[in-house]
Parts: C-alpha cells; sequence; structure tokens
C-alpha cells in the first residue's frame, strides 16, 4: 500500500490530484497490482508497454522512478524488514532531514513530493493548523507525528538477536 502511495505521489507531480485519482485503476493494472517484487522485475519491454498506456502517466522519468523504487524497497526489506519498518526506523525527523533521506534512498522524491507522502502517512503534521477543529480530532488518533520516537528499532531488535 505504501508503494502504491509513494507512486501515485510521483505521478501526481505537475498534475491535479483529481487525474491521478481518476487513472488509479489503470496505474494498479500496469504496474501488476502494485506488487514491488512484480515491479522491480519489469524491463525494457515493460517500460515501452507503460509508454503506450493512455491509462496512465505517460512519463518515462516516473516509470523508471516506479520500476526503481520497487527495487530500492526490495533493498530496504533486506536492511529493515519492511517499508514500514523502515519509515519507523528514521522517525521522527524534520522535513528538511526527511527529504534528504528520500531522496538518497529513492528516485523523483522532493520536497514537496516527500511531504505530501508523508504528511498522508501522518509521519508530518501539517494537513491540518493547532487552532482547526480536525486538528483535534487526527491528534486523539496518536499519528506518527505526535508520537516520540520509539526506543527500539528494526537494527537494535536484530542486534539483539544474533
Amino acid at each position: 500500500m505504501l508503494f502504491e502511495r509513494l507512486m501515485l505521489e510521483i505521478n501526481q507531480a505537475g498534475l491535479s490530484w483529481l487525474t491521478i485519482l481518476n487513472k488509479r485503476a489503470a496505474f494498479r493494472a500496469a504496474f501488476a497490482g502494485f506488487d514491488i517484487d512484480r515491479v522491480a522485475a519489469f524491463g525494457v519491454d515493460d517500460v515501452e508497454r507503460l509508454l503506450a498506456d493512455a491509462g496512465i502517466v505517460r512519463n518515462r522519468l516516473k516509470i523508471a522512478a516506479a520500476i526503481e523504487n520497487a527495487r530500492r524497497i526490495q533493498v530496504l526489506r533486506q536492511s529493515h524488514g519492511s517499508f514500514p519498518c523502515w519509515l519507523v526506523a528514521h522517525h521522527p525527523r524534520p522535513l528538511d532531514a526527511w527529504t534528504q533521506l528520500f531522496r538518497k534512498s529513492f528516485r523523483f522524491t522532493g520536497g514537496q513530493i516527500v511531504n505530501e507522502f508523508l504528511m498522508s502517512l501522518g509521519y508530518l503534521a501539517g494537513a491540518h493548523e493547532p487552532d482547526c477543529p480536525v486538528y483535534v480530532q487526527i491528534a486523539a488518533l496518536s499519528p506518527p507525528w505526535g508520537r516520540p520516537a520509539p526506543a527500539w528499532t528494526f537494527h537494535s531488535i536484530r542486534q539483539m538477536s544474533i
């Protein structure tokens, strides 16, 4: 689900969300249901197929980013267990530190994409101001931006079991 969310966020860059949401089913079909391992195995023929698919955003850089980011998530699985565990291991961070980390770890992930992606997951506040009634409701749900960093990380648990 996080891979799909990141890929839709990347494809939304420069376009409206309505456009992306209207193309969501076509993205799911074109990118093998956002199955990380299947997308990571895409080759030249798949890129050409995607570039010819009018149902999705036909941007070579965004398509290449989807494939490469799937491969990078495979690496994150080896180092952290999963993409969600990788996020938890790096929480909390301010936006600029998250952006640097994402730029180092993924392709096509600038500040705005990282901000919107992490805000949508609750890792960064900002969707609502503190004086907004919805902010109080969201804060009551204990999103990651409202919690301290965990006392453990995947790495510390892994080292304890060695």
